[in-house]
């Protein structure tokens, strides 16, 4: 099993997004990205309030023998909008922002090139962020699979 972490915007809509998929993968949603020593252990409160530097991700566990990473990253490229900084539909700030946290050089490399590539699809540039992934930290119990507590997410699409 490998893991990658996308921030897509809102991780509710994200989660749902790749959860539907239905192809044996795993995922959860939490925070990454931001300030460790000052938020050790962020919460959704501190996160929303702009000052953590943390980021709302989705947490993906695959299996290569079912889905492939490029599978993985052209649904990332589709459901959010990546010329946006800090900002998807009606969420503002940065822990909304376009981000891959790679956990391995295939990886990095892959999310480099398919940025490149998505870019000529686009007249304004990207702004996703291809970074090393750091501390995931796992978001409250009440954020996981929000889509099947509520009857779904909200329904953001940008393919």
């Amino acid at each position: 099993m490998k893991t990658i972490y996308f921030g897509t915007g809102c991780f509710w809509h994200a989660q749902e997004v790749y959860d539907i998929m239905n192809l044996g993968l795993k995922t959860e949603v939490g925070y990454m990205g931001g300030d460790e020593k000052q938020f050790p252990n962020p919460r959704y409160k501190e996160v929303c309030s702009d000052e953590t530097g943390y980021v709302e991700v989705i947490k993906i566990e695959y299996d290569e023998a079912k889905v492939s990473l490029l599978d993985l990253l052209e649904k990332f490229w589709s459901i959010h909008d990546l010329t946006s900084i800090n900002h998807q539909g009606p969420d503002i700030g940065s822990q909304y922002k376009s981000v891959i946290f790679y956990t391995d050089r295939q990886q990095k490399k892959e999310s480099e090139k398919g940025k490149k590539e998505k870019q000529k699809e686009f007249s304004k540039p990207i702004v996703t962020e291809i970074r090393k992934a750091g501390t995931f930290f796992r978001a409250e119990d009440y954020h996981q699979k929000y889509y099947l507590k509520h009857n779904g997410s909200c329904r953001l699409s940008y393919s």
